[in-house]
């Protein structure tokens, strides 16, 4: 074990920070990091946050981790911010956020960079929660870049996935069919004391009753819904003990600015907790998502080795070159290029 894993488990915030530099700058040595951490991992409650840009996520995880800290719960949080074009770092980064914690060395705050992850998650986003599910914060945090109906990466990271929606006209909500809908756990509509919200909230409920009956649906399995109640509830059919318990997906009201509905909004996040707890549904979540974890560095790895069988070939550019003058097609060249690991994957499985 390495001195800043040491430090890290120690409890020194100076080595998480240098820790969570490392995993997001990709520096040599990050991966025997993780290796080190993960053991030490599977305590720590971790919530998404996510939802169209301009709902108030900030505003309320500021709140919400207050309240965190007033339970004397320890809480990191990872903000995804969006990508800067040229340097790849967070635009947003050096914005002034989490104002109501400024100062508490017992809350960790930590602005990531989406590096163009169409899912609003960077690769580093799942490693920096080990880093703090490691250091031992009861509470971890992860509010998304907000783009839209993309933002469905979060069910890789986080147990509870809250989806925020702004009262209005109801595009947002209409925008939802498509995406995140399916993936809250629990949804918020924040700015609740604005016109339009008492519409919102009743077309999320309709919305929300089309996604009744779908054994595949949403962050949390099967799901059959109450339809016109917007209170946490998760308990079986009425066809009795036979069917798997579900969960119907509260609707919260919040105004995040003066602190309003928190306290609904935290009662829904533990409440999900306790289904996730007492239906099993917290290790088959735990079994997807590293299934999804593995499949994302065998992704990244592979394409790092088929970049370095390009180069050792000369580059892409004559391919490309060759393609243009119908030499070739793009499907012969892949199947060139793949052939050596073709080969020896063939040579391994005679061999087994």
């Amino acid at each position: 074990m390495s001195d800043l894993v040491a430090d890290l488990l120690a409890g020194k915030h100076s080595a998480l920070a240098r820790v969570i530099t490392q995993i997001e700058n990709r520096s040599p040595g990050y991966r025997e990091v993780i290796s080190d951490l993960h053991q030490h991992t599977g305590t720590a409650d971790v919530i998404g946050v996510t939802g169209s840009p301009g709902a108030g996520k900030s505003t309320l995880v500021d709140k919400v981790a207050a309240t965190y800290r007033e339970q004397d719960q320890t809480v990191g949080v990872i903000a995804i911010d969006p990508s800067s074009p040229f340097s790849g770092g967070a635009v947003l980064g050096d914005r002034i956020r989490m104002a109501s914690n400024a100062g508490d060395m017992d809350m960790f705050f930590r602005s990531m960079s989406a590096r163009g992850s169409l899912g609003g998650l960077s690769t580093a986003t799942t490693d920096a929660v080990t880093a703090l599910d490691a250091f031992g914060k009861d509470k971890i945090i992860v509010e998304t870049v907000g783009a839209g109906q993309n933002e469905v990466d979060i069910v890789r990271t986080a147990d509870t996935v809250a989806v925020l929606v702004p009262p209005g006209s109801g595009d947002d909500v209409q925008m939802l069919k498509a995406g995140i809908l399916e993936i809250g756990d629990v949804f918020v509509v924040n700015k609740a004391d604005l016109d339009g919200a008492d519409r919102t909230v009743q077309q999320l409920r309709e919305m929300l009753q089309g996604r009744s009956g779908r054994p595949d649906a949403g962050h949390h399995g099967a799901t059959e819904l109450a339809g016109d109640h917007g209170d946490a509830h998760a308990g079986d059919s009425d066809d009795g003990d036979d069917e798997p318990e579900t969960w119907d997906p509260p609707i919260v009201e919040t105004v995040a600015n003066r602190g309003e509905g928190v306290e609904d909004f935290l009662n829904a996040l533990a409440d999900h907790g306790d289904y996730l707890d007492r239906t099993g549904r917290r290790e088959g979540q735990a079994r997807e998502r590293f299934a999804a974890e593995i499949r994302t560095l065998l992704r990244e790895d592979a394409n790092e080795l088929l970049v370095e069988e390009l180069d050792r070939r000369g580059g892409i550019e004559q391919y490309v070159d060759a393609v243009i003058e119908r030499h070739t097609d793009p499907y012969t060249v892949v199947d060139e290029v793949l052939t050596p690991l073709r080969e020896c994957v063939d040579q391994r499985r005679d061999e087994s």
